[in-house]
């Protein structure tokens, strides 16, 4: 059993855990992104799951299922991505999540030689789909933070991300 660690500043203490969650990410004491992805996609799976009934209902148009997709379920899973570096185990991980979502928006495909209805096959969603992919997006997302990041210190944009904007109201 670990000892229990705490700090003690003034009249407050703190206690060292394992994880903890703060504003909506999980950290924990290891600094893996792992549980934070992990965390993600629980959430992004909940919020399929309260619009399941919409994604697999045939009186929406598909269009209109996808834009459900992107501005409620993407986002959720995409919060704090730019913190992200990615392994090929949870690009992986990622890429199963919006596959199963993918399929269910896309339904069945109907064989047009045999009429008979069959699975979306595992690179069939990504055609179907004309965005880019969930990993494309993180990568994206992580290249222009990195751009922000290398910018100098007169630029307004590398202020607000190192949380020192300039101005009246400072």
């Amino acid at each position: 059993m670990q000892d229990v660690v705490s700090m003690k500043t003034g009249n407050s203490s703190f206690e060292r855990v394992e994880k903890f969650k703060y504003l909506g990410l999980t950290s924990t004491n290891q600094n893996s992104i792992r549980e934070e992805i992990k965390s993600r996609l629980e959430s992004g799976n909940a919020c399929y799951h309260s619009v399941q009934h919409l994604l697999s209902s045939c009186l929406l148009p598909k269009n209109l299922n996808i834009k459900i997709y992107r501005n409620i379920i993407l986002p959720d899973v995409l919060y704090g991505c730019e913190t992200w570096s990615l392994i090929l185990r949870e690009e992986c991980r990622l890429m199963v999540f919006e596959n199963r979502v993918l399929r269910r928006i896309f339904g069945p495909k109907r064989d047009e030689v045999t009429g008979e209805s069959r699975k979306i096959h595992h690179e069939e969603p990504n055609v179907l789909y004309s965005s880019p992919s969930i990993v494309r997006v993180i990568k994206s997302r992580m290249r222009w933070a990195g751009h922000v990041a290398r910018m100098g210190y007169g630029r307004g944009v590398y202020s607000v991300l190192v949380g020192k904007p300039g101005g009246k109201n400072h």
